[in-house]
């Protein structure tokens, strides 16, 4: 038998890569879309696929479009809606349009010609309509106006965007300018649309309103979406629900609190109750998301009160309509769980690795999960049966690669409290041997690392290079209780490093850990914790860090999209308090930065704007610290193209290796002298 090779960048991207499964009204079959990534063309290309429950080779559905995406059975299961952008008869699509294709094959069909386009839809149970999300001008009645201002809008010469909006920009893109999201309703028969807000002052969120935003009621009567009641947006705006009643075109608000922000309802199978996710945030910010009921007309009920995990969208219901199914993180995994009504009781019906996606149908269920050994797989769950794969699109790949294996353990960390480590090995990972420590800091900071096959930080590329990876879900990470994902608010920076800090002395302890060769390398807020790293820590307890879209400077930050979070998370606005932010900043301790540090931004980056990394790699260089910056002009917060995605980790593990690392095991000459 061959022998497998350690895996890499470039398998990375030959990977195909699924997304989230829509089942049949049947439960028989499964479309998804399938994206695959060509070196060649530096980019990806998404088709449509049928799988099927019982049994059969997947088969392709579409062949044409770049970007199919979003796919969704019709009530009748005849039919399959998409969204896409496409060439057809001569005319090609400039925003994304709906398209629906028969589901046993065929040529996919456009339907109406929606000039500010189409984000997300949901089916109408008529099958004869649907509801979707656009964004046009508010202040316009009517497709026709809409489509002229479009046309001007395509047409103008100038570039610049003037705004009186504190909602104008998100992660990597500008909101477009003057327009707000609305919820329509087309005719399939048609192609009419009729604008569902037309004349009123609802909107949906302005941060990527999708098909979670909204329902429809099941007699195909009713509609509930979230909005924001308050006059000016902001990105920490308290939703309420709204029901519209479509035949007598009139709202009501079902949902409000002034303290708690409302989400992502969806209807129960009789119509009658609607589930929907709820956060007190006037306890504080950082309160999880629940899982709550409200008949219309009367109060809200938490019914998740008592169960300390944050439920995530979208929600389902069962059939019998005594419970709900959702996703919520536990421990560094992330389950599907469903909640009995009832009893109040939540319970597995999935466990990660990490459930991305899933959908149920005549009770068969399909779960699309990943873990750290392996990419997102689909699997069917009928009933009485064990989970069946139904798909092998990886399989040949990930046969011939060599993944080492990985491991938890638990470090007492801040305050004395469990802090749970992930430990990723070298493929041919000999004890007797030693080999360089990568600490791998995730970002969030209220996020978790752990079971999940990541395509930009991947544990198991990492390290194949020959790196002992540890990835700490320091305090403040999320799937461990409230009361730890809060630890840190209003004092970022002390618990995470004394966790990471607790990490590295613990396996500084094993022989096989060379201690001149211990490096750190963290994005976003694992950024942050990089620079605050190299501020704190002694200089020559890291051999080098690597900081991706790290924030530097807390008050220059205030230029990104998330700035209405600032002083809840760092317990004031910088003019009112101007000590207590540079107290968390990195940048206020410059003069103790003195570790070598690769920095790397994307100048499409909103989330944290280019200028912190920037600012973070001059400083090193105006201080003589050995620094090098990897900057993207065509990249956002992340790094999102093939080529640049190998030139990011030829930079990374360059960098580590100038500095001592070697993907050459060394043989240990007994425990290292801990730094």
């Amino acid at each position: 038998m061959a022998r497998k090779k350690p895996i890499t960048v470039t398998d990375l991207w030959q990977l195909e890569r699924l997304g989230a499964p829509s089942l049949s009204p049947d439960g028989a079959q499964v479309v998804c879309a399938l994206t695959r990534y060509s070196m060649d063309d530096n980019q990806g290309r998404s088709a449509l696929w049928l799988l099927s429950t019982l049994g059969g080779a997947p088969r392709p559905l579409t062949h044409c479009g770049d970007k199919d995406g979003a796919p969704q059975f019709s009530p009748r299961g005849d039919r399959i809606g998409f969204v896409a952008k496409r060439e057809q008869q001569g005319a090609k699509d400039e925003v994304p349009q709906f398209y629906v294709i028969a589901a046993d094959g065929g040529e996919a069909q456009r339907i109406g010609d929606v000039a500010t386009g189409i984000d997300a839809f949901r089916w109408c149970p008529d099958g004869r309509h649907i509801v979707f999300v656009s964004w046009v001008w508010p202040e316009l009645k009517g497709a026709k106006a809409q489509a002229r201002a479009m046309k001007d809008f395509k047409a103008r010469k100038e570039t610049g965007i003037a705004t009186g909006e504190g909602v104008y920009r998100y992660w990597d893109r500008m909101l477009p300018a003057g327009r707000v999201p609305h919820l329509h309703r087309m005719d399939l028969d048609s192609g009419k649309v009729r604008d569902l807000f037309e004349g009123t002052a609802y909107e949906l969120t302005r941060a990527d309103p999708d098909a979670n935003s909204f329902d429809i009621s099941p007699d195909g009567r009713r509609v509930v979406f979230a909005y924001d009641p308050a006059p000016e947006k902001r990105m920490d705006g308290r939703f309420a629900l709204a029901e519209l009643d479509l035949k007598k075109d009139r709202f009501d608000t079902i949902a409000q609190d002034v303290g708690w922000d409302f989400g992502a309802p969806r209807y129960s199978p009789d119509g009658t109750q609607i589930a929907f996710t709820a956060s007190h945030q006037a306890i504080t910010h950082t309160m999880p998301a629940q899982l709550a009921l409200v008949t219309p007309g009367q109060p809200v009920e938490v019914v998740s009160a008592e169960w300390d995990h944050a439920v995530a969208a979208p929600l389902q219901w069962e059939a019998d309509g005594q419970s709900v199914l959702f996703c919520a993180e536990q421990q560094g995994q992330r389950h599907l769980w469903r909640f009995d009504l009832a009893d109040r009781r939540a319970e597995i019906a999935v466990r990660g690795g990490a459930v991305q996606a899933f959908d149920k149908c005549a009770g068969t269920l399909v779960t699309l999960a990943d873990a750290a050994d392996r990419p997102a797989r689909l699997h069917a769950h009928l009933p009485g049966a064990p989970a069946r794969r139904i798909e092998s699109f990886n399989d040949a790949l990930m046969d011939r690669l060599a993944l080492g294996r990985h491991e938890t353990i638990s470090v007492s960390g801040g305050q004395g409290d469990p802090v749970q480590v992930w430990l990723f090995y070298p493929p041919d990972f000999d004890p007797a041997k030693t080999y360089p420590l990568l600490q791998v800091i995730h970002g969030g900071p209220h996020a978790a690392i752990g079971d999940h096959w990541h395509y930009r930080w991947n544990n198991a590329v990492l390290a194949a290079q020959g790196f002992v990876v540890a990835a700490v879900n320091y305090h403040g990470s999320s799937g461990f209780g409230h009361a730890f994902l809060d630890s840190i608010t209003h004092r970022w920076g002390e618990l995470e490093l004394q966790d990471i800090e607790a990490a590295t002395t613990e396996l500084l302890a094993r022989p096989y850990i060379d201690p001149k060769r211990v490096y750190a390398a963290g994005g976003s807020y694992g950024g942050y914790l990089v620079a605050w790293m190299n501020a704190k820590v002694p200089a020559g307890r890291y051999a080098a860090y690597v900081c991706h879209a790290g924030c530097f400077d807390w008050t220059a930050m205030f230029a990104d999209d998330a700035w209405a979070w600032h002083a809840k998370e760092l317990g004031s606005w910088y003019w009112d308090d101007l000590a207590r932010i540079e107290a968390q900043s990195p940048h206020t301790f410059a003069a103790t930065m003195n570790t070598p540090t690769l920095v790397i931004h994307g100048a499409l980056d909103y989330r944290v704007p280019d200028a912190q990394g920037l600012a973070h790699y001059n400083t090193l260089k105006a201080r003589g610290v050995d620094a090098r910056l990897l900057w993207f002009p065509d990249e956002n917060h992340w790094v999102t193209k093939p080529h640049n995605s190998v030139m990011w980790h030829r930079e990374f593990f360059g960098w580590l290796q100038r500095h001592g690392s070697s993907a050459t095991p060394q043989k240990a000459k007994g425990k290292g002298k801990q730094r």
